[in-house]
């Protein structure tokens, strides 16, 4: 665990004066679950249940934020046992996804989902041409319903083969009136309307919230990281934490700590929940 300036820890203390007002929001894939190379294979970190328990009765709200469709994310997490064992701990725990376009909370057990963006359809047809444009005809192609992903990381050269797909798709889907985010080594296409800094100002309001944690790992947590520096500025105790890789680094100049991945979000949960006691 690194502090990015003397003020994380500050920041850090703060955090905890105010836990039982306290948003504790968590991206899943780098964040929760370690990446692997297949997305279907991902696991949530075997301490996080344990973890996101005990740090239940010590906060006011815990969500998943993630780009992930909410019922594999559901799924992939055992987040509906998590929520199980929180029952009585007085904490909700929400899951978002596919960017804010699909909800689900321990209290209504139902994901709540619009229908895919215009636009999609004829992209998704057009997909394999462009894939072949930018010569990486075997990228794998992941269909999320609301949202295509394309993934270059089981390609041989899986970076040259991003930087030739992301300008391609970018304007392809333009061209759809969709819009892209870019990740690690994946280009997800998807509508508009909604992102991770639109989910948590709102859950911000809407508890109302003195404090938020929000921990991420790629440039679909950026509009999260912004969101929450902005309300910094207004007396919000806020603490941000990018969960560190050597593939993505946007994150770490608005972060207050750098933890190795999972391991150290968990070690970091876990620490926040041991000093709540």
């Amino acid at each position: 665990m690194r502090w990015v300036s003397d003020e994380g820890e500050q920041r850090y203390a703060a955090l905890l004066q105010v836990a039982p007002d306290t948003l504790v929001a968590l991206d899943f894939d780098g964040t929760l679950s370690p990446i692997v190379d297949d997305p279907a294979k991902a696991r949530i970190h075997p301490d996080a249940a344990d973890v996101l328990v005990a740090l239940a009765s010590k906060v006011a709200a815990i969500a998943v934020v993630t780009g992930r469709p909410a019922r594999q994310v559901l799924d992939l997490g055992g987040l509906e046992e998590v929520a199980d064992r929180m029952a009585g701990t007085g904490a909700e725990l929400r899951v978002f996804g596919q960017y804010g376009a699909e909800r689900w909370s321990s209290s209504h057990r139902v994901v709540s989902s619009p229908r895919p963006p215009a636009g999609l359809a004829t992209f998704e047809r057009d997909l394999p041409r462009l894939l072949r444009q930018a010569d990486a005809a075997d990228a794998w192609i992941e269909d999320k319903g609301l949202a295509v992903a394309v993934h270059t990381r089981r390609l041989d050269d899986a970076e040259a083969a991003f930087e030739r797909l992301l300008p391609i798709l970018t304007a392809a889907a333009e061209s759809h009136d969709l819009e892209v985010e870019p990740g690690r080594l994946v280009v997800e296409i998807r509508g508009g309307g909604t992102d991770k800094g639109i989910v948590v100002d709102r859950l911000i309001t809407s508890l109302p919230a003195k404090g938020v944690l929000f921990a991420g790992d790629d440039l679909g947590d950026l509009e999260a990281f912004q969101t929450i520096k902005a309300w910094a500025g207004e007396g919000l105790a806020t603490l941000l934490v990018c969960s560190g890789s050597e593939e993505q680094s946007a994150l770490v100049p608005l972060a207050d700590v750098v933890v190795p991945g999972p391991d150290g979000v968990l070690e970091l949960l876990s620490r926040v929940a041991s000093d709540l006691s």
